[in-house]
This record gives structure tokens, C-alpha cells and sequence, in this order.
């Protein structure tokens, strides 16, 4: 056996999202996050954490995942977004142990984990263009500035720990592949290729997001990278009577967890 074998682990990653947690779900989740528990070293939570925004449902979540000892890692959705109080979700969450990225990285467990919230824009030919109205070159900048936040991440974990397995974590959709199912009319405003060009120029083990209730539970980029739909809707469509998705990825083993800036 050689030495670089010899401190290799694999390590057990649940992903799902678009909980809406409220405040009424007082003892709804406790029996899903144990069985996530059960399975799973790492939780990876792709946005939609809260239904309306408010940081009393992050604070119910909080309570729900307690006694669940696993390390847990997400970023915000749009409805993490709707009262403005984003900031707040983030610091219950963060105070809990559980890492929020907005464009940071983190290493846990020896894998290296990217993240953004994303935005909308469309796919592909069809994918808006920075023209015309402030407002839809505003709508258009959002999605440009997501991406160079996932670039940064992605990059920062690439020059400094180049043999890690890298995930990364959005909300919206970096391809058209996994929302397929949704209505064509609001392709725009599930995610954006803007989103994928990072990937395409950072390796990456899977990419794990949300959003799309209605999408496709899997999709590839170009070069075969793994694109997992986790939200509850489509997961709870695979037939689990627990839905949450499982994967395993080697890590190396003399790695500790810290978070990158």
C-alpha cells in the first residue's frame, strides 16, 4: 500500500433541499434528519432553508437538526431572500455550527465544499443577454456576479488543497438538464449557464442545487460532471420513504475542516 492510499477515507455526503421550513413544523423534520444521520457524515443543504424568510424558521430548523451530530454545510434560496433578513438566517445558522457559503469555501472531512446562492438568466442560446433596460442588464449582472463567486470558491480550494474532491453547492440551476419538467416560460428565472462556466474550468466531484420543484433529478455538464437536483419535490419523486440524496467521495484523511474566506 502506498502512502497517498494509506490516508484516503470515503466520506458519506446527504444533500437535499428547498425545506420551507415554518414555523409551525415544530417535530416535522426530526425523523428525516435522523435518518440522514444514519447515513450520512456530511448534510449539504441547497438553499430554500426557511418558507418565508424569517430567521425564527432558521431557528426551528436549528432545533430540528439538534442531536443529528454530522457536519452540515448549504447555502440561502430566493425564499431565504424574501424578507431582506438574510443576514440574520445566516448568523442562527452559523451559530448553530452550520457553515452558510455565499462565494467562500470551506474543507470538511477532506472534501471541499464551494458555494453560492446563483441566480436566474436562462440556458444555453437562450440564455439573456446584457442589453438594453438597466434593469435587465441588472437581472443579468446578478447572474455574472454569482458565477464569479463560485470561480473564486472553486479557485481558492484549487490552488491551496489541489488534491481535495471539490463539491459545489447553488440554489439555481447551472444547466437546463435538471429543470426539465419546469414550464418553459420560467426557464429564465430557475438558474442560468452563467452558473456552469466555473465548473467547466474547475473540477469538480458533483454539483448539488435546488430550486426547480418541478426539474429533473439528474443532469451531466459537458465533461460528465454529475448535476444533482436535491429538492425535496423531486427527491421525494425517487420513491424514498426519507428522501434525501446519498453519495460517497473519497477524501483525504489528514485533512482538517476549516473555512476559506
Amino acid at each position: 500500500m502506498n502512502t497517498m492510499e494509506a490516508v484516503k477515507k470515503r466520506v458519506r455526503i446527504a444533500a437535499t433541499a428547498d425545506l420551507h421550513v415554518r414555523e409551525t413544523d415544530r417535530g416535522k423534520w426530526k425523523d428525516y434528519f435522523k435518518a440522514i444521520c444514519q447515513e450520512a457524515d456530511i448534510l449539504v443543504l441547497a438553499g430554500d432553508l426557511t418558507d418565508t424568510g424569517d430567521e425564527d424558521e432558521a431557528a426551528l430548523l436549528v432545533e430540528e437538526l439538534k442531536g443529528c451530530n454530522l457536519s452540515v454545510v448549504g447555502v440561502l434560496g430566493n425564499h431565504d431572500y424574501e424578507k431582506d433578513r438574510q443576514k440574520l438566517i445566516k448568523q442562527v445558522l452559523n451559530e448553530a455550527g452550520v457553515q452558510v457559503l455565499d462565494g467562500e469555501s470551506a474543507i470538511i472531512q477532506g472534501i471541499g465544499f464551494a458555494g453560492i446562492k446563483g441566480f436566474g438568466g436562462g440556458f444555453g442560446n437562450h440564455m439573456l443577454a446584457k442589453f438594453g433596460e438597466g434593469m435587465m442588464k441588472a437581472f443579468v449582472q446578478e447572474a455574472v456576479e454569482e458565477a464569479l463567486k463560485l470561480e473564486r470558491a472553486l479557485a481558492r480550494l484549487g490552488q491551496h488543497h489541489g488534491h481535495l474532491n471539490k463539491i459545489a453547492i447553488m440554489h439555481y440551476a447551472p444547466l437546463a438538464a435538471t429543470v426539465e419538467g419546469e414550464p418553459l416560460e420560467i426557464y429564465p428565472f430557475l438558474g442560468s449557464s452563467r452558473l456552469l462556466e466555473p465548473l467547466q474550468r474547475n473540477k469538480v466531484a458533483a454539483v448539488f442545487h435546488g430550486h426547480a420543484h418541478m426539474g429533473q433529478y439528474e443532469g451531466q455538464t459537458a465533461d460528465g460532471t454529475n448535476v444533482w437536483n436535491v429538492s425535496l419535490p423531486v427527491l421525494a419523486r425517487q420513491g424514498k420513504i426519507q428522501p434525501f440524496h446519498l453519495m460517497e467521495v473519497e477524501a483525504m484523511d489528514n485533512e482538517v475542516t476549516q473555512r476559506i474566506q
